[in-house]
């Protein structure tokens, strides 16, 4: 069965994504070039974008945004409505993408419901336009014409932008694009753009600093039933780390169980790094309790988005029974209902879809790792492996099956949470979150030991400048 899912993964791209992709990147060169600037070749990009949107409602307004920023007449709302369209493109390409997964897999995705919108948060507007000019004149003056005073420019904007609330989600993503472009200044001195990424970003930022857009949130619906953990994923930075869990969700009143996700951040710094960042954490006992000891969770109103993702908060959870992770995934991941993704999230770098493969036979390939079955092979990414865990690239090249999470750059890619082998005809399984309550390997122990524990030092010494 394995073999012909990949086989359906691996038969080329849908129609019409590599056409979409070609015109996203052509735009996005236009762009590090700067779109006051525009060559003709640079023209004929914003141009191809828009033609690209014309039977969409974005159609109009895009032809007269392209018209008039390819010929230098350009003003904000030509820019905002541009990253408008490259952003359903983007979209586009995820969907297509995704029912290819979907029909690969069999697997069942709820279709997209537009939830009830939550109460508006008033916010100063006058923090969304500061912020909107500084990527309007980042956009005119290209990523090649970035230099520290233009980076410096977006740092009052930023500052104010964090201290709302409301404002946090595009206020962290807007410190981290200038954070990228102030370590990479002057940008021209740079051999290579990440020119996907930075417009990638700055597309997303001038979706989220939209009027309106804070005011309003999806508010949840209020769940009961049994949570099933098929593994976890930990994103880290050098001041934040989140952990993202994934899992499904068997709902009390009996209905199809759902593919869910949830996930919780904290804030560190740069010298806590591999087991030590499960310390910031520690404000989820309730969830980290079920991580490493392989448990259920029961939830009571815990709060269900429309994308899937479950508002977490340990006091709506108790710790159920042993539910081993790669029981669930035999068992309940095949007939589990999938989540739609919301519009402004529709993107081919946001794909992150939980499966279960087994039988394979891993393989080292020019430097990197395949899973082989039969005629077929996936990628398996050993760089996205978190430092805070047990899995290692030795530990996945002996083993048999494996819990991961698919997702697409350009191919489809396999980054695993959770993986088993069989050690003496016993089966042996190694689980990205065994080590949320401390590690389990005597080696890693000592070598904490020996270095200390960093959450509780810094902890300590904040502390006492506090009491200072």
């Amino acid at each position: 069965m394995l073999e012909v899912q990949l086989g359906a993964l691996d038969a080329g791209l849908p129609p019409g994504v590599e056409e979409a992709l070609d015109l996203v990147a052509a735009f996005d060169e236009a762009l590090a070039t700067g779109l006051g600037r525009l060559s003709q070749q640079g023209a004929q990009a914003v141009t191809g974008l828009a033609a690209a949107v014309a039977a969409s409602p974005l159609g109009d307004r895009d032809a007269e945004a392209a018209e008039k920023v390819a010929t230098g007449s350009v003003a904000g709302e030509h820019l905002t409505i541009l990253a408008g369209a490259r952003a359903a493109l983007l979209g586009a390409v995820a969907d297509a993408l995704l029912a290819r997964l979907d029909e690969a897999l069999g697997r069942s995705r709820a279709p997209w419901e537009e939830p009830a919108d939550g109460e508006a948060a008033a916010v100063p507007e006058n923090l969304l336009v500061g912020c909107r000019s500084w990527l309007h004149e980042v956009a005119i003056t290209g990523w090649r014409g970035v230099g520290h005073d233009l980076v410096a420019a977006s740092d009052q904007a930023i500052e104010a932008m964090l201290a709302e609330p409301a404002l946090r989600r595009p206020a962290v993503l807007l410190d981290g694009l200038a954070g990228e472009l102030r370590a990479s200044s002057p940008v021209a001195t740079m051999e290579k753009l990440p020119a996907r990424r930075w417009a990638d970003l700055w597309t997303r930022a001038l979706m989220l600093t939209q009027p309106g857009w804070s005011g309003a949130g999806d508010p949840g619906v209020p769940v009961s039933g049994r949570l099933l953990i098929l593994g976890a994923d930990v994103h880290e930075h050098a001041t934040a780390v989140q952990l993202q869990v994934h899992g499904v969700l068997e709902p009390k009143d009996g209905g199809t169980p759902r593919l869910v996700r949830t996930a919780v951040s904290a804030t560190k710094v740069d010298t806590i790094v591999g087991p030590a960042v499960w310390g910031v954490l520690q404000d989820h006992p309730v969830l980290l309790g079920a991580l490493a000891r392989h448990l259920s969770l029961d939830l009571t109103d815990m709060p269900l988005l429309a994308s899937g993702d479950l508002l977490w908060d340990d006091a709506k959870a108790a710790a159920g029974e042993l539910a081993a992770p790669f029981s669930t995934a035999r068992v309940q991941l095949a007939g589990a209902l999938a989540p739609a993704g919301p519009p402004l999230d529709r993107h081919p770098v946001a794909i992150s879809e939980p499966v279960f493969v087994e039988g394979y036979k891993a393989a080292k390939v020019d430097g990197g790792l395949e899973f082989r079955v039969g005629g077929q092979a996936i990628t398996v990414t050993t760089d996205r492996l978190p430092g805070c865990g047990p899995l290692t690239p030795q530990l996945l090249a002996t083993s048999t099956a494996c819990i991961g999470l698919l997702r697409w750059d350009g191919r489809w890619l396999l980054q695993p949470l959770a993986v088993q082998s069989t050690v003496k005809r016993q089966p042996v399984a190694a689980h990205t979150g065994d080590w949320a309550l401390g590690p389990t390997d005597p080696k890693v122990v000592k070598s904490l030991a020996r270095s200390g524990d960093a959450v509780a030092v810094l902890r300590e010494r904040a502390g006492r400048l506090l009491r200072k």
